[in-house]
């Protein structure tokens, strides 16, 4: 078959004086064929006649009706599974190399004769109309904090015009968090667009059966910053596409960021933060000019912002000097036994109020049936009954740090029967003096391997210059020429050894039965 190329270098050949035949065999031709190009002066693909007719019988032709109807009724049925379902249902008739013919008829009907497709419309963007939101969880990127694991999500805000864009670290899908994390972007932006949209979260919308489109707080929240609501159809997640996009280049970004820092491990949530932070004033570097535009266009911000916080919860001090809030289990000082508090819940803490006053704040617990327990709100009562200590519920949350564990291990290990009473003595003076001094002191008796009674450590914490500073830990780096010498297969002299050493030819592998 004669290309296009070949006609055109023929067409060059004769152009250039060359005889027929010479150009012909040139161009790898027949000279009938080279004369009939040079007459036709087009090209081969402009003469080639349409190929409008089969090579070969069709395999599908009497079973093609069938075929159509499953697709029409189930339009997720993919070529692969429905060609074996007419295997299994006629047995011997299709072979397995007839699978790629059956994949090109299904695409070639579905493309002239199948069901539309959805498709997406392209949106116009007005400086300061909406913005967007949604939270997005970053477990995945396996970040810590000093070493512990944190559990984790972004609250993204996104302006669609400009694509500015900033968050608020979160540990829910809570309305707090949705609160909080709204106000910090409107703040941080310095105006209130026309229009905020969501999608379908339930802190926020109702379900369909519900008269009222938004939540009571957060329809409160809306019109104290003089916004419309918006929401996403179901399962519609395209129609708050500028946000969802934005995750998947946010998140990468924070990847890329870790990488270039070289470790996932902050000393603190603060610290973190402030990452966070760094890389969103990174990320809309370049968006200013098209944000200053944006941002000439919205409302003004009010003069205060709402309180992030559930409407306060009226809880009375149980006589194990516990309350619970949202399913989970906090202490409070013995003192309030019996008394009703206030809990306000924030997004990431619980004041407790009483007489109108904050008496305790406490870190808030996510999820049920958790628990917090705070050794210094039940000391002074345990140290009366230390019989209560050995079966204590929680017990585990009255060992601060694991040196306190180890010293109630030493202290049982010694004594017994009296260990219960000797740790809480221990324990009741980190809550009256310094729990890091306790710690510290607790440090250097350990590791001096000196007897740990509540008298030494008391006159440890009384006296600090005689606790030594923790021991250095140095760890040599791993010559990793050692795994090549583990793999050697050849027998060294021990005169040529520096130390003497023999290393013997490995043995060879035999595969085992099973």
């Amino acid at each position: 078959m004669v290309t296009n190329r070949q006609v055109r270098k023929l067409w060059a050949l004769l152009k250039n004086g060359k005889p027929l035949s010479k150009a012909a065999d040139q161009t790898d031709m027949d000279i009938k064929t080279a004369r009939k190009y040079s007459k036709l002066k087009k090209l081969p693909s402009r003469v080639a006649a349409e190929h409008t007719w089969r090579t070969r019988e069709d395999p599908f032709a009497d079973i093609w009706d069938d075929i159509k109807s499953k697709l029409t009724i189930n339009e997720g049925l993919e070529a692969k599974y429905l060609f074996e379902y007419y295997q299994r249902t006629y047995p011997g008739r299709f072979s397995d190399g007839q699978l790629r013919t059956f994949q090109r008829r299904m695409k070639h009907w579905r493309a002239t004769e199948g069901p539309a497709k959805e498709i997406y419309f392209e949106q116009i963007h007005e400086p300061g109309a909406r913005s967007q939101s949604d939270f997005t969880y970053m477990n995945d990127l396996d970040v810590t904090i000093d070493a512990v694991p944190l559990r984790h999500l972004i609250y993204h805000f996104v302006l669609p015009y400009s694509n500015y864009e900033t968050g608020t670290l979160c540990f829910s899908e809570c309305f707090e968090a949705l609160s909080e994390g709204l106000q910090n972007a409107l703040f941080e932006i310095g105006g209130v667009p026309l229009a905020h949209q969501t999608d379908r979260l339930t802190t926020a919308v109702n379900k369909d059966t519900n008269p009222d489109v938004f939540t009571r707080r957060y329809a409160g929240l809306l019109a104290h910053y003089g916004m419309e609501g918006l929401r996403t159809q179901v399962a519609s997640p395209n129609e708050n596409g500028d946000v969802e996009q934005s995750h998947h280049r946010f998140k990468k970004a924070v990847k890329q960021a870790l990488m270039l820092r070289g470790s996932c491990d902050f000393e603190s949530t603060d610290a973190y933060r402030v990452f966070l932070q760094k890389l969103f004033d990174q990320l809309n570097a370049g968006r200013r000019e098209r944000f200053e535009q944006e941002r000439a266009t919205m409302m003004p911000l009010p003069a205060r912002r709402l309180e992030s916080c559930r409407a306060p919860i009226k809880v009375r001090v149980s006589k194990f000097s516990t309350i619970r809030v949202l399913g989970n289990i906090y202490s409070v000082h013995s003192r309030l036994r019996g008394e009703q508090v206030v809990a306000k819940v924030f997004l990431d803490h619980i004041d407790i109020v009483y007489g109108q006053r904050v008496v305790k704040t406490l870190p808030r617990l996510y999820g049920k049936q958790k628990h917090r327990i705070d050794y210094r709100d039940v000391i002074d009562v345990l140290v009366r009954k230390p019989g209560a200590f050995e079966r204590y519920r929680y017990r585990a949350d009255l060992f601060p740090t694991h040196r306190f564990r180890v010293a109630y291990d030493q202290l049982h290990t010694k004594w017994p029967q009296t260990a219960s009473k000797r740790y809480l003595k221990i324990l009741h003076l980190a809550a009256r003096e310094n729990e890091l001094a306790v710690d510290e002191a607790l440090r250097s008796l350990i590791e001096s391997e000196r007897a740990i009674t509540p008298e030494s450590v008391d006159m440890l914490v009384a006296t600090m210059t005689e606790i030594q500073p923790p021991k250095t830990v140095r760890i040599a780096p791993v010559d990793l020429a050692a795994y090549d010498d583990l793999l050697c297969r050849e027998t060294l002299d021990p005169s040529t050894s520096g130390d003497g050493a023999v290393i013997l030819p490995a043995p060879p592998f035999t595969p085992q039965s099973t």
